[in-house]
């Protein structure tokens, strides 16, 4: 039985956890990804996960990049949380002509990072006109690339729309050498993913630089990978990247009950609360990562059948990442307290981990406004073929 595409990402993200780990102090304290660590990402092609087979990608499952995502993670969060960005930033290569996606993504380092939807271009003879400034460029300090998600205003003044009457939106591509970079990153978690600010003035971009934004009818790829949305599968991988602080910080607190005893009381390994508290936790982290880990492999068996993706899909995805997230950070605050005392010492890398975990919980993809946007669409009835309507 062949392996299923992108099968070796975990396993090489795995090899990498040592690297990272050591590296992880300095990726704190500098606030960017070691070049060691960044080398080793490029070579070992994780940053191609999602990039179409076309252009040299794995183009791989769904599962296998939540895989590796979870990997890194245990190792360090803001390196997965940058790995994660960059990868899925790597699909709009779906969308672009084959000389724009060569030029993005196969000239070294052929990282592409971006922010927030914000602003407007104009419309001109051969492409566009920029003028705006950006935030929450996460992995923008590896880039060689970066992209903005605007809308398009014609010359004339009037925003151009879609069939159904929306705005159109366009993701813009630009080399990063092309911006002003902003170094606002003072944040209390996530510190090692430089997730700066960047703006453009009077920048031109060609038409081939502008991709519509997760747009079906301007696909060029043609596998179960691009029928989702870019912000499924981010959802999806912080998700995964949520998992994996939360497995490592209980894998600690785990370590550190075997043999610690704490004064005046008995060890922690013979102690029945923690016992009990051990097994509860073991049980929600498991829970909560069967749940992702099957919707995803629903998600995806829909879509490989050649079925169409329905709301049905967003839905579940965004129930079950947001989910995910909130478990994961439930089990990251109970294994903290465990550790009593030995979690507050930076050394312990429990703080870390604690901070971290709930910077990745501040995140739109952990709003607890998602599972009212679910519960409307569910009761709506109109999800079609999908995990949430059987």
């Amino acid at each position: 039985m062949s392996k299923p595409e992108g099968f070796d990402l975990a396993e090489k993200a795995r090899a990498l956890a040592p690297l990272i780990t050591k590296d992880a102090d300095e990726i704190e304290r500098t606030r960017r990804l070691t070049p060691a660590v960044t080398a080793a990402l490029i070579d070992n092609g994780l940053y191609r996960a999602l990039l179409p087979r076309s252009f040299g990608g794995t183009e791989a499952t769904l599962e296998a990049f939540m895989q590796m995502q979870e990997e890194i993670a245990k190792a360090d969060a803001s390196t997965a949380w940058c790995l994660g960005q960059c990868t899925v930033c790597a699909m709009t290569a779906a969308y672009l002509e084959p000389d724009a996606a060569n030029e993005i993504f196969n000239v070294a380092p052929g990282i592409l990072a971006w922010g927030a939807i914000a602003h407007e271009v104009k419309a001109v003879p051969g492409g566009y006109i920029a003028n705006a400034r950006w935030d929450f460029a996460s992995g923008s300090r590896q880039a060689s690339w970066l992209g903005a998600h605007v809308r398009v205003v014609e010359q004339d003044g009037t925003t151009r729309k879609k069939a159904d009457g929306s705005p159109e939106i366009r993701t813009i591509l630009f080399p990063t050498s092309s911006a002003t970079m902003y170094d606002v990153w003072d944040v209390i978690g996530l510190k090692g993913t430089g997730t700066d600010s960047y703006s453009v003035e009077n920048l031109f971009i060609p038409e081939k630089f502008a991709a519509l934004r997760d747009t079906p009818s301007a696909l060029r790829e043609q596998g179960p990978l691009y029928k989702l949305s870019t912000n499924m599968v981010f959802s999806m991988g912080f998700a995964a990247t949520a998992l994996g602080v939360a497995r490592a910080t209980l894998e600690a607190a785990i370590n550190l009950s075997r043999g610690k005893t704490p004064q005046g009381l008995k060890a922690m390994r013979e102690n029945n609360a923690v016992q009990g508290l051990i097994g509860r936790t073991e049980a929600s982290l498991r829970a909560a990562h069967a749940y992702l880990y099957a919707t995803a492999a629903e998600v995806w068996r829909d879509l490989e059948r050649g079925n169409p993706l329905t709301e049905g899909h967003r839905v579940a995805i965004r129930i079950a990442s947001t989910w995910t997230i909130h478990q994961s950070a439930s089990v990251v605050d109970t294994a903290y307290h465990m550790a009593g005392a030995t979690a507050v010492f930076a050394a312990n890398k429990f703080e870390r981990r604690f901070r971290d975990m709930h910077t990745i919980a501040q995140q739109i993809q952990a709003r607890d406004t998602q599972y009212e946007d679910a519960g409307r669409a569910i009761l709506s009835g109109n999800l079609g073929g999908s995990p949430t309507a059987r």
